[in-house]
């Protein structure tokens, strides 16, 4: 970080001033004893000490001469030769201060080895101690551009940083991105393509124009990567050539010029990238809610699925203690009241929630069954991953509640679905149906809620699925009962 300046009080240099004159008096001049400085002013040798905190630069700034130090003092003779020089010498205003092919002060042609603060100016030290600058806010040169130098420094490494994020957001965000934009658009176009197979004749025209909003969404977030990477780069460019002058300027400026820089050039209008959700493929781009529709009628009017109804049971090495499974293994009950002996332990059991998983392993293919909960106020019907949390009382082992399940729940009068501790209300339920069929088609990653006997759809997901799946269910109320 930069070093701060250091600015010299003119009252505690003014004993030091008087003692240094009092020296020189003895050997080169008669000096007047009644005469004193003002305490507004500096003492030329209090500009040499206390050094030992000061980055020097180019030397440690030199006293003035003595002839300069009396003039300073205002003492000795030559006092007509003095006022003729002063009447010649031109004003501070008129020809400046100091000289800059020199590097040495016009008036008192001393080196320029102090700054003044308050007129951002090289000066001498006679100038701020009986000059044009006389009571002013000055620090040494080398502080001064000890000082520019660490901020410069700061710059950079500000600079190098930001550079390196931006680098990173390049190579992996926006890498990252287009690799999972071709992933997300072919996942969609085998969505579309899936379900438009099974009823190709009437919905040629809806198939094109999904295919096309998707090619349009790919497009689209094609082109906002490109623009991305596009604005970037050139930003990447641009810090670097503003690093490239900054080095230029540390190691070639003279101490002179550095000093009186002014301005401090900053990666300025450069932001830090983040990620949006502009970048990412708009999943709703190949929803249809006509397409949904006539899918499931026409799956669930073809041909038997591959796991019909007869197929799939409740396992009963998962059934909670709290329900009770038929003989059939078909009917889950809830127990209001606790069994007075515990099951045996098994890892698959749900011990705390009131939970049941299906029998069959699903991966491939299409799958429907139908639950019957007339009987229930409070149940969740839909599938799990096999791998899903069997203890405890926490969000892992609670269907609806986590990322690896997926259900339909029913409780105290209101339908919604449930995934991932989200609840989305299902104003599409009217009456209380008395069965739920669930439809799982594999190949198209797609979950489907219906009603049986009208084959209205009450919700529809779609999702990549990346595990194998179980039938769910959870009782909270009387039973549920899973029909042949």
């Amino acid at each position: 970080m930069g070093t701060k300046p250091e600015n010299r009080s003119i009252a505690s240099v003014s004993a030091e001033l008087a003692s240094r004159e009092h020296r020189d008096s003895s050997s080169k001049r008669t000096k007047d004893t009644n005469m004193e400085f003002e305490p507004q002013l500096f003492s030329p040798s209090s500009f040499n000490n206390n050094n030992n905190n000061i980055l020097p630069v180019k030397g440690s700034p030199r006293p003035p001469t003595a002839a300069a130090a009396a003039a300073a003092a205002g003492g000795g003779g030559g006092g007509d030769a003095d006022a003729d020089a002063d009447a010649a010498a031109p004003s501070d205003t008129e020809s400046g201060i100091f000289s800059g092919e020199h590097g040495s002060c016009v008036e008192h042609e001393a080196e320029l080895d102090w700054f003044c603060i308050s007129e951002q100016k090289l000066i001498c030290s006679h100038c701020a101690v009986a000059g044009s600058c006389q009571g002013h806010s000055v620090t040494q040169l080398t502080t001064r551009v000890s000082a520019i130098r660490n901020q410069l420094v700061d710059v950079c490494e500000k600079i190098q940083l930001q550079a390196l994020r931006i680098e990173r957001f390049v190579n992996h965000t926006l890498a990252a991105k287009e690799r999972a934009l071709q992933v997300e658009a072919s996942q969609a176009r085998e969505q579309v393509l899936a379900q438009v197979s099974r009823v190709r004749e009437a919905l040629e025209e809806e198939e094109q124009r999904l295919l096309e909003e998707v090619q349009r969404e790919e497009e689209r977030v094609h082109e906002g990567l490109l623009t991305q990477r596009s604005h970037w780069s050139r930003a990447l460019a641009g810090l670097s050539q503003t690093r490239t002058r900054l080095v230029h300027t540390l190691t070639h400026t003279p101490d002179a010029q550095l000093a009186v820089r002014k301005r401090l050039e900053e990666a300025e209008g450069v932001g830090a990238p983040c990620d949006s959700d502009k970048l990412t493929l708009n999943p709703s781009c190949s929803d249809s809610k006509l397409l949904s529709g006539l899918w499931a009628s026409a799956v669930l009017l073809g041909p038997a699925a591959e796991c019909s109804s007869a197929d799939l049971k409740f396992d009963e090495r998962t059934l909670s203690p709290l329900l009770s499974l038929s003989e059939d293994g078909r009917t889950a009950t809830f127990l209001h009241k606790k069994p007075r002996q515990s099951p045996a332990y098994d890892p698959a059991r749900f011990d705390v929630w009131p939970n049941v998983l299906g029998s069959v392993t699903m991966s491939s293919g299409t799958h429907r069954w139908v639950t019957d909960v007339a009987q229930s106020g409070a149940y969740k019907v839909g599938v799990c991953y096999h791998s899903m949390e069997r203890k405890g009382a926490g969000a892992g082992s609670r269907l609806g509640y986590n990322e690896r399940s997926w259900v339909l729940s029913h409780y105290d009068g209101d339908f919604s679905f449930c995934h991932g501790g989200r609840h989305q209300a299902l104003r599409s339920v009217g009456r209380r149906p008395r069965s739920v069929g669930v439809l799982l088609d594999w190949p198209s990653r797609t979950l489907l809620f219906y009603e049986p006997e009208t084959a209205a759809v009450l919700h529809a997901v779609t999702h990549p699925f990346s595990a194998p799946l179980v039938a769910a269910c959870a009782v909270a109320d009387r039973s549920a009962t899973i029909l042949q």
